[in-house]
């Protein structure tokens, strides 16, 4: 029995010697972070305050909300989410559905061509979307003018052409993760249900909304979640197709507007406390959305 209770006692040692160096590790680069970030959000910190900055309770938060341009950049990032998501969500279960197909060929080649969107660096493929949304020579404005007959559209120099280029870029970019999703939740619905919808004479959108969807619910609810989260903080495609911001800062979303307070314009308190706002929302969000959409209940 002691020797038993030796035995348990060392291999207690033994997990906490191999769970250390992550538990350290998750401390350094995210607890840390994320308390340090709290007190920040509660202090004066700017750049006449580098040094000298003090807490100074919850005014960085009120600043935030009496700020009206936060409330003109959250409505333009829910617009941002809810765009990109619905296509990410719309063309990628399209698509896995059409790859699911049996009388398609080719399907590993059809498969990581699509895929190649989301395989690839962000950056490099939202630089090469800025250029092609060039006024002169963009391939989106040459492609316009010679199969549209239309004039050259000011994708990057207007606020709505840019903050539009910006979202068909993250839609480019989006919609693979999906369709991957899709396509995995696709092949655990038994086929006998197809069979026995065929029998009963179900039309094939019929056999989508009442055997594909519901089925597809579990696996795409924390899909959709994560995609809103996603998109929601997607900083890099919006700075970098439009320039940070630009024209006149006017295609920023909530956390490219957090980039350019906290090492544009040097108030780290007040970016600090908009940050916090931001994990609030999506905080809210995730948990009143997955119990909303019951999206843990089982699929049968």
């Amino acid at each position: 029995m002691a020797g038993s209770n030796a035995e348990q006692r060392y291999l207690r040692w033994f997990m906490a010697l191999l769970l250390g160096p992550a538990i350290v590790l998750i401390l350094a680069v995210v607890a840390y972070p994320f308390f340090f970030n709290v007190v920040l959000s509660l202090s004066n910190m700017n750049i006449y305050h580098i040094q000298d900055w003090r807490v100074i309770g919850f005014q960085q938060y009120a600043a935030v909300f009496a700020e009206p341009r936060f409330w003109e950049v959250l409505f333009k990032t829910v617009v941002w989410t809810v765009v990109n998501v619905f296509f990410h969500v719309t063309l990628g279960v399209f698509l896995a559905v059409i790859l699911h197909q049996k009388f398609i060929r080719g399907k590993s080649f059809w498969r990581v061509l699509l895929i190649l969107p989301w395989a690839l660096p962000q950056y490099i493929t939202a630089l090469t979307w800025r250029g092609m949304f060039n006024y002169e020579y963009g391939a989106v404005n040459l492609a316009i003018a010679k199969f549209m007959n239309m004039a050259p559209v000011a994708w990057l120099t207007s606020p709505f052409e840019a903050f539009l280029a910006a979202i068909l870029t993250n839609v480019w970019l989006g919609f693979p993760f999906m369709m991957v999703v899709a396509l995995g939740g696709l092949q655990s619905i038994p086929q006998e249900l197809y069979e026995a919808a065929d029998v009963d004479g179900a039309s094939p959108w019929r056999q989508f909304w009442s055997i594909t969807a519901p089925l597809l619910k579990p696996v795409m609810i924390p899909a959709v979640t994560l995609g809103m989260v996603w998109t929601f903080n997607n900083v890099n495609v919006v700075w970098l197709v439009s320039n940070g911001g630009e024209p006149n800062d006017q295609t920023h979303i909530l956390v490219s507007f957090v980039y350019e307070a906290a090492f544009s314009a040097y108030r780290f308190g007040w970016a600090a406390a908009l940050s916090m706002v931001i994990f609030a929302i999506l905080f809210t969000f995730t948990q009143v959305f997955l119990k909303k959409t019951n999206a843990t209940e089982a699929a049968y």
